[in-house]
């Protein structure tokens, strides 16, 4: 399973207890950030390096995101671009940057990765990467491109020889259902909670929000790991975040899982699943 970032610290935020989960059943796991995050911001009032973040950010960051692969036990690789922070007011970005380099030059690091790695599954952003920071959507188109690349035999040869990545998955961690189940749950075992108020707001803010997840993986198990993770990326994470808002052992109890949209298969495989796997091991 391969799963492709914009930036170190998403890989814990998106889908890091179920990284841990295959790789607790020997599934083999390589995460890809795509940029250095560069043009982070320092959002933890209380960073214990904040003069190295201050001196070095993207030195930092790759500290961080060491911590959080060794968490985790995953393969890492980083395609080497470059940050294009947040888009401006006139829609430019920063030379150089990952979201300005052409599509069919900053595809092929991928390319390469995919056709060495050779995986099954592909998890990555939606065409809106999850939100619209331009690094995100290119994250987005470079992933679906590569697939197609890494599988033509007349692309690139020099990169490898072709492989066929056999489905695809976007993130959907964050949908109305599991902030529902949460929510009902602190209600139970909490009713008076200071947090139900403002997570009322957030439930009307969601609610229309259709859902498309397809594939609920059973992941409760690790999200002590997801945490350790993302506590790694301690530049980007504050103790208080919101990522920490309920327990963990309320969240199994409400939603045990971690979510995702099957968006194509190249093997039979079901309406709802469990595994990201389905359907592979029928043909291996």
């Amino acid at each position: 399973m391969m799963t492709v970032h914009a930036h170190p610290d998403d890989e814990s935020s998106k889908g890091a207890a179920t990284v841990a989960y295959y790789r607790s059943l020997g599934r083999e796991v390589m995460i890809v950030s795509c940029t250095g995050g560069e043009a982070g911001d320092i959002l933890n009032p209380n960073l214990e390096r904040q003069a190295m973040a201050e001196r070095d950010l993207p030195g930092l960051r790759r500290l961080e995101m060491a911590a959080a692969q060794q968490a985790l036990g995953a393969q890492h690789r980083w395609l080497g671009y470059v940050d294009s922070g947040m888009a401006r007011e006139d829609g430019s970005l920063p030379a150089n940057s990952f979201a300005s380099i052409p599509l069919e030059i900053s595809r092929q690091p991928l390319v390469k990765l995919i056709r060495e790695f050779k995986p099954q599954v592909l998890v990555t952003y939606d065409e809106n990467g999850g939100y619209p920071h331009p690094d995100h959507i290119r994250t987005h188109q470079i992933s679906v491109a590569a697939i197609e690349a890494a599988a033509d035999p007349t692309l690139y040869p020099e990169l490898g020889e072709p492989w066929k990545v056999t489905k695809l998955y976007y993130d959907r961690i964050f949908n109305y259902p599991r902030m529902k189940a949460n929510v009902d749950e602190l209600h139970r075992s909490d009713p008076e909670s200071p947090l139900l108020e403002e997570l009322q707001g957030t439930l009307e803010w969601m609610k229309d929000r259709p859902d498309t997840s397809t594939t609920h993986v059973p992941a409760g198990d690790f999200f002590e790991v997801r945490d350790q993770a993302l506590r790694s990326h301690a530049c980007q994470v504050s103790p208080d975040s919101n990522f920490f808002f309920w327990s963990n052992d309320l969240q199994r109890a409400a939603w045990p899982y971690e979510d995702f949209e099957l968006v194509w298969s190249d093997v039979d495989t079901l309406d709802s699943e469990t595994d990201l796997f389905t359907g592979i091991e029928d043909t291996e």
